[in-house]
């Protein structure tokens, strides 16, 4: 549809433009007849369509069309696999097509700060570059069928409990490195179509009035295309956000909103100019969607289900296999418990809740993939509904496994225990799930446990299981997939997205999560997940990127393509991986960097690239990587930009964050010296500590110490002599006139500070 937009919105009148503005209803924007402006629909849809025909909601309350329920985001974060995100994407983009639907409202890129966020199923991990990673190829697949995205939720939403008024008070450097991060390198990358703003206060101003965000970084900094679309029910006073930045209200206010912003602009509170640059971002997209519409689409459902089921066998992650108790063999009699075999949990709760085209039976897909030389028990364990323990069923689990090789427990958290809306309260499994894993592994000592949950647990009987997988919420094949993964069919290549603490009282924000009435400060900064961990050395249940298969990896031949690069450079980073066992196998190769001697407070090291591999047994491949200035960067404050400071840093190759298996070192100079501004009360040690001012400093603190009798005495030997030394060194250059007994004058320190501000700016 060729249409000149500026010519469209000068012959609409204030009141159609307003209209734009604000929805039609619960998931149309508002079209105009006379000028040929559609209307299109938006919705929910991060890991499956969830379009609704009528009784609208925004919670998973009411029914939608079917449609291939996928993994949910945990889940799919834990393949690391690009190109199989960016396959589901597209596959949601056909069904979109397919229903009508112009905008998918997902994917949500919000970082896991605590493991009680209610949500954390709907997000991809703790770490800012495997976020937008993961973020861009679902955003890439999904538009490649012509059908937009909605990135969420923009900004610093990572918690439920009191969502739509919390203040996040986050510092700039934690702002730019963990929580913008992740939706900067998805909007850089693949450019959604939307952007949905969060419901909550960031340092004192609703994301939706934003202008910071909106504005200022999202669209001038990062070069945003789109429009900015409010979380449903966002918008606080839409004057303020309009003018910040946001171009749609959803849903509809029933025309009361955009009365406002009418009224705003006759009165001149607000510019008919502002008005109409959010008109033409709307429209832009809007015509976009007209433009991509695939009449009459259709989609196979079949060829999607055995996508869910590929996606699946790939995001489960097989956390222990002790004396290689897994996979199991086709032979015997195997004892399946837990009501989760028949009832399977895999989808999460809330807006995201897709009504699926196929649901497998877990017991079904086991007896069927198990085939006829294997007796298969099965025993309920819990119910679902409640926490209560019930001791026939109990006994019914021990019996079940007593005649039986292997058993093998299915367990997690029910519905009830994670969704949208509110957070969870502590990391424990139901205490009948708990009590049937004691039981069962008092009576079987071959015992299995396969999880379903939506984020980490604590596992205070994990010595008792010898084989362990981590199911996440596998979506509508979920079924099929434990069975391939349970007897050998495919070798277990997930990875975790984020770490598993040994208790919540370990994650490093559990002091400050949810806050204290309407505010939460994020005082652990920079330090979210495994950054925490390692640095802190703390030893985690699982570490991040961690995950085992059936077969074996060995890594060689780490090649760095230069061993000394400025900050403007890129270098490439090569390893061999080759599988040293017998089984096919996918193997996630991690690269982590790490400031040797930084003067600023930095992670232990931080993940800076990754790639996911097939290898058949005994084959070896090569995998390569580019490093550009951000990979060695921090966000530094005062300099309002990434800034790399010029020294050593370790190039590290790992199977996880902890499983670091090569490494080598890089020395990067910083193109830019920062230096700050030399005064009455710099610190002395901090000058001759500085590596470009340190030799002047060093001959014009001898020639000014001259005449101060604690230096003269801090050269001398013994106790005294230590503690002056020491008080010197922190001494403020003013201490020169204080200590100088009237010989060192005012003129003489100014004239000392103009020296060394003169040759400061000889380096900057």
């Amino acid at each position: 549809m060729s249409k000149n937009i500026k010519e469209l919105i000068a012959k609409m009148t204030l009141e159609e433009k307003a209209s734009l503005c604000s929805g039609l209803d619960f998931w149309h924007t508002k079209g105009i007849e006379r000028l040929g402006v559609p209307s299109i629909m938006v919705s929910d849809g991060p890991h499956g369509l969830r379009k609704q025909a009528k009784d609208a909601d925004h919670l998973g309350l009411n029914h939608s069309v079917p449609a291939t329920c996928f993994p949910s985001a945990v889940g799919l974060a834990s393949s690391w696999n690009r190109a199989l995100i960016q396959k589901v994407g597209s596959a949601l983009g056909k069904e979109a097509q397919a229903e009508n639907v112009a905008v998918l409202l997902g994917p949500g890129a919000n970082i896991k700060r605590s493991p009680l966020c209610g949500r954390n199923f709907e997000y991809f991990s703790e770490d800012p570059y495997l976020s937008a990673e993961m973020a861009s190829s679902h955003i890439k697949g999904v538009q490649s069928e012509g059908v937009g995205t909605s990135l969420k939720h923009f900004a610093v939403n990572n918690q439920e409990h009191r969502r739509k008024a919390i203040d996040a008070i986050v510092d700039e450097r934690t702002l730019r490195e963990i929580y913008l991060a992740s939706f900067e390198g998805a909007i850089k990358q693949a450019q959604p179509w939307t952007a949905m703003s969060s419901y909550n206060r960031v340092n004192g101003e609703y994301a939706s009035e934003n202008k910071t965000l909106l504005t200022d970084i999202l669209k001038d900094e990062w070069g945003f295309e789109g429009f900015v679309i409010s979380d449903w029910g966002a918008v606080s006073e839409f004057v303020d956000s309009l003018e910040a930045g946001l171009e749609l209200e959803m849903p509809s206010s029933g025309g009361i909103g955009e009365q406002k912003i009418v009224n705003a602009i006759l009165s001149g509170e607000l510019l008919e100019e502002r008005l109409d640059l959010a008109v033409e971002r709307l429209l832009r997209i809007i015509f976009m969607a007209v433009d991509n519409k695939r009449e009459n689409a259709i989609y196979d459902q079949g060829a999607h289900h055995q996508l869910a089921r590929e996606v699946a066998r790939e995001s489960i992650v097989l956390l222990k296999n002790k004396g290689g108790i897994l996979p199991l063999k086709k032979e015997g009699t195997i004892a399946v418990i837990g009501e989760f075999l028949k009832k399977p949990r895999y989808q999460g709760g809330g807006s995201s809740h897709v009504n699926p085209t196929k649901l497998e039976s877990i017991l079904e897909e086991i007896e069927n993939t198990a085939g006829k030389n294997v007796n298969i028990l099965y025993a309920q364990g819990y119910y679902l509904d409640n926490d209560d323990i019930d001791e026939s069923l109990i006994n019914e689990a021990k019996k079940a496994a007593l005649q039986a090789e292997t058993a093998v427990l299915f367990v997690g958290l029910p519905d009830r225990y994670e969704s949208e809306g509110y957070d969870r309260e502590h990391l424990r499994l139901p205490e009948n799930h708990i009590r049937l894993i004691q039981a069962v592994g008092g009576v079987q000592s071959n015992l299995v446990v396969i999880l379903s949950n939506g984020a980490p647990v604590e596992m205070p009987w994990v010595d008792q299981v010898k084989g362990l997988f981590e199911g996440y919420l596998g979506g509508q094949a979920l079924g099929g997939a434990i069975a391939d993964l349970l007897f050998g069919e495919v070798s277990p290549s997930g990875k975790l997205a984020e770490t598993f603490p040994k208790k919540l009282s370990h994650n490093p924000s559990f002091l400050n999560f949810p806050g204290e009435g309407d505010k939460v400060e994020y005082r652990e900064g920079i330090f979210v997940g495994y950054r925490y961990y390692d640095t802190k050395d703390i030893e985690p249940l699982f570490p991040f990127g961690y995950g085992l298969s059936y077969t074996e990896f060995e890594y060689s031949d780490l090649f760095i393509s230069k061993k000394e690069i400025n900050d403007t450079d890129t270098v490439t980073v090569s390893v061999n991986v080759k599988n040293a066992g017998k089984l096919v196998g996918k193997e996630i190769v991690q690269i982590y960097v790490k400031d040797v001697a930084s003067s600023v407070i930095r992670p232990n090291k931080e993940l800076r690239g990754f790639e996911k591999l097939e290898l058949q047994p005994g084959e070896e491949k090569t995998v390569t990587f580019t490093l550009d200035k951000r990979a060695f960067a921090y966000y530094n404050a005062d300099l309002k930009d990434w800034h790399v400071e010029t020294g050593e840093f370790l190039i590290l190759v790992g199977k996880s964050s902890k499983e670091i298996v090569l490494q080598e070192t890089i020395h990067v100079h910083s193109i830019i010296t920062l230096h700050k501004v030399v005064h009455r009360n710099t610190l002395m040690g901090d000058l001759l500590s500085d590596s470009i001012l340190a030799p002047l400093a060093k001959e014009l603190l001898a020639e000014a110490n001259k005449y101060n009798p604690l230096a003269i005495m801090a050269e001398g030997e013994g106790e005294m002599a230590g503690m002056l030394k020491a008080s010197m060194k922190y001494m403020p250059l003013r201490g020169l006139i204080n200590f100088g007994q009237g010989a060192f004058t005012e003129e003489m320190l100014s004239e000392l500070i103009q020296k060394l501000n003169e040759e400061a700016k000889q380096y900057v």
